[in-house]
């Protein structure tokens, strides 16, 4: 599934974040998760299906209940990103240094 959503969109939100944080220790129910908020199970599938529609989580269905998984190629954008600021403020303090020789 290409995203629908800004994955960075996605992201902006705590709960959301803590969300992928709590799946990035295994698959969870949307139950399960639930369990791990102040707010209704409704409320947490919304949050999902923004995830879901950013590409950053996969749901499939098994039985009655729905599972949560973390998408890693959905965090290419956000890693692709992150890693441009990761080398400019490395070149950054490379500079720094050098400047104070």
């Amino acid at each position: 599934m290409s995203a629908i959503i800004d994955p960075f969109k996605a992201i902006a939100d705590p709960n959301r974040r803590a969300m992928l944080i709590i799946l990035s220790q295994g698959s969870h129910t949307i139950s399960s998760l639930s369990r791990n908020f102040d707010m209704s199970r409704p409320a947490v599938s919304k949050h999902l299906k923004l995830l879901h529609a950013a590409g950053l989580i996969h749901v499939h269905r098994k039985g009655r209940e729905k599972y949560c998984h973390l998408n890693g190629k959905g965090f290419d954008d956000l890693k692709k990103w992150m890693g441009y600021f990761d080398g400019f403020w490395l070149n950054r303090q490379k500079e720094l240094v050098t400047s104070k020789k």
